[in-house]
């Protein structure tokens, strides 16, 4: 898998119901309204995906860019 800021903003963005292009790389996606259970259910895809992604360390500082970052160090890309 292929991990980009602009992808991941896509993702989140589906999940939301909002236009990528509303969701700058450091806004609050807890605050613009992903839940814990989405969450849960993307780090349990991306795990699927053998990226070892870690749920606390996401909801710690749940930014695009955060997760971006995050995401490419867990996956060794």
């Amino acid at each position: 898998m292929t991990i980009s800021t602009d992808g991941l903003r896509e993702t989140v963005a589906q999940i939301i119901g909002t236009d990528p292009g509303a969701i700058a790389d450091d806004a609050n996606l807890i605050v613009l309204g992903l839940g814990s259970l989405e969450m849960m259910r993307l780090v349990t895809r991306w795990r699927r995906q053998g990226i070892d992604a870690d749920f606390t360390e996401l909801a710690a500082e749940p930014t695009v860019a955060a997760w971006t970052a995050h995401l490419k160090a867990v996956a060794g890309a």
